[in-house]
């Protein structure tokens, strides 16, 4: 199935002002919010208003640690096109060539450990509640 992208020079009215937010964010229009506008301009919408909240807005974790999380998950699903959009956001986001490689050994060491514990049927021991004292959870 080929894939129908809501090109910038085809937008219009709302999806245009979309358009207009995300390249002032990003500096383009990613193909991921193109393909959403493409069946549905409401659900790109607020999937670009999610992407701001989650992605853009400062919390606890800062935007390069934000987008090795996301990197981390990319290649765990397997999607190529998000392992390759993240990658260039962690290097947007002031992080290194350096810091990616670290996730990636973190990302393959823990696919192995999963794997052991599954399969060993491993009783978890380690738990918040050692911490934070919290018996129920």
């Amino acid at each position: 199935m080929e894939c129908k992208l809501l090109h910038e020079e085809e937008a219009s009215g709302e999806t245009a002002e979309l358009y207009d937010n995300i390249r002032a964010s990003f500096g383009m229009v990613p193909n991921f919010f193109k393909a959403q506008a493409a069946l549905d301009p409401e659900w790109a919408a607020l999937n670009w208003q999610r992407t701001k909240k989650i992605m853009l807005t400062e919390g606890s974790l800062d935007r390069k640690t934000k987008e090795l999380i996301a990197l981390v998950v990319s290649i765990i699903k397997g999607c190529q096109y998000c392992h390759l959009a993240h990658q260039t956001m962690v290097l947007m986001s002031g992080g290194s060539q350096r810091d990616i490689n670290e996730a990636l050994q973190v990302v393959e060491l823990f696919q192995s450990f999963t794997t052991i514990a599954d399969s060993l049927a491993v009783p978890c021991d380690v738990t918040p509640a050692m911490i934070t004292g919290d018996k129920d959870g």
